[in-house]
């Protein structure tokens, strides 16, 4: 006597994909969404939400603070008066933004090469370098967005609180380019350091802890050098600093030249030496990224 059995049969053959047909530049898009996806934990847990928008919180803190000063105070001092923080100076490197960086980049880099799915994106027409522009581009693009919200807000609140926002508004028109390119210049800086520090390992915990010991060598490295110096007798040791090196180059877009009190100031051409530096570290990172990740393509 045969038992006949109750098993089913799925049909799950490969379908024919009548969709349209993108080529490259498709490719390196949907890579840089799915980057920007994972670093800001879209369509994960909660818990990998935490971090990247608490830290966009501590940033905006500064922001929200000044302009609520500005309006306790608004009819007993001049709005001029009310800053106590600046456009330029919130162009700077925080803790916050540090901590993002260490976080963010090993965790979108390491991944791939970790759970080794490097060959199958590189299957064409995805290549090499559109890789490394998917990635340091979702970066950058999270980097500029958590430094110019921020400035957004502080400009609007400011405006606002202010005798006359249109009075305000014309009076602070350079701030309108100055804050984005200099925005541009750190975001663009601090993602090419991060991702090429983090393709160096498979390990989101080395990489990012590489990437703060990078920022803080160099940093204590260039203190020890420069030392105690006056306003106008700075080194050229301070451009040993990667971690504050973008702000130089700040200066130079709020200001026209290196700032008094910066440790690069009363340097013979300063501000081109910034420029050249920061300029070699960006090519040596890009070189360091190419080059790692061409061999997938072979």
């Amino acid at each position: 006597m045969s038992r006949v059995g109750t098993g089913a049969v799925y049909d799950r053959g490969y379908r024919p994909y009548e969709g349209r047909r993108g080529l490259r530049g498709a490719a390196t898009f949907a890579l840089y969404k799915a980057s920007i996806r994972r670093a800001l934990g879209l369509r994960r847990s909660w818990r990998q939400k935490v971090a990247p928008f608490v830290l966009l919180g501590v940033v905006t803190v500064p922001a929200i603070v000044n302009v609520g000063i500005g309006y306790v105070t608004r009819d007993r001092v001049g709005s001029d008066r009310l800053q106590i923080i600046t456009y330029r100076d919130y162009v700077g490197v925080s803790s916050a933004l540090l901590l993002f960086v260490a976080l963010v980049a090993p965790d979108v880099i390491c991944p791939d090469r970790r759970q080794r799915v490097l060959p199958l994106m590189f299957a064409r027409p995805l290549t090499g370098a559109d890789y490394v522009i998917a990635k340091t581009a979702a970066i950058a693009s999270i980097l500029f967005a958590f430094s110019y919200l921020p400035q957004v807000v502080l400009f609007l609140g400011n405006m606002l609180v202010s005798d006359a926002a249109g009075t305000y508004f014309t009076g602070h028109m350079d701030v309108l380019w100055k804050v984005p390119v200099a925005v541009v210049l750190l975001a663009l800086y601090y993602a090419v350091i991060g991702v090429a520090v983090a393709s160096m390992t498979d390990r989101r915990i080395v990489a990012g802890a590489a990437v703060i010991g990078l920022f803080l060598v160099t940093s204590i490295a260039s203190g020890v050098i420069v030392g105690d110096f006056e306003p106008g007798h700075g080194s050229a040791a301070a451009l040993i600093n990667v971690l504050a090196l973008p702000l130089y180059l700040r200066d130079l877009v709020f200001l026209g030249h290196i700032d008094a009190k910066s440790p690069m100031s009363g340097v013979a051409n300063g501000g081109l030496l910034s420029a050249v530096t920061y300029a070699v570290i960006l090519f040596v990172g890009l070189g360091v990224l190419l080059r790692r990740y061409r061999w997938v393509e072979r």
